[in-house]
């Protein structure tokens, strides 16, 4: 129990060591340090300044410097997010994957994308945000095409 706590501890300095404090909170927590892989559920949240995850179950990679490569989020995941240039967003998906070298989210599967300070939506099957640039792309389903939502003022307003 000691040492999962340690690990705990190792991996959070790890994390934050050139970045700002991350928190996670999580009901159990898992981790194998040989395989670089760390594992929150229930009720895991997320926490880095303004950036908020929060799903079921949080899986983090990290490389053979304990530096994370790979978050993923899976089971009722909601997030809050600002990109560089303070864009803001809000949404749900089932399932995220953050790349923290490259600074992007990729949200799947019944994506709810909320930009909150622009009033724009994006709802879709796959959707990628670059939070450098505040680039966003989306792919639909199958069945179902992407769909964009603009609050347009009226000239008259």
């Amino acid at each position: 129990m000691i040492i999962k706590y340690i690990l705990l501890i190792a991996l959070l300095l790890n994390l934050t060591a050139f970045a700002e404090e991350l928190k996670i909170k999580a009901n159990s927590f898992s981790a194998d340090e040989q395989k670089g892989i760390s594992i929150f559920s229930g009720d895991v949240r997320v926490k880095k300044h303004n950036d908020e995850l929060n799903a079921s179950e949080v899986t983090i990679y990290t490389d053979k410097n304990n530096q994370p490569t790979k978050f993923v989020a899976i089971g009722n995941v909601s997030f809050k997010i600002e990109t560089k240039k303070g864009a803001k967003y809000e949404g749900a998906a089932n399932r995220v994957i953050y790349l923290p070298k490259e600074k992007e989210y990729h949200f799947y599967e019944n994506v709810h994308l909320k930009q909150v300070n622009e009033k724009k939506e994006i709802i879709g099957d796959e959707v990628t945000l670059a939070l450098d640039s505040g680039k966003a792309f989306a792919k639909g389903a199958k069945s179902e095409p992407v769909i964009m939502i603009f609050d347009i003022k009226d000239e008259k307003e």
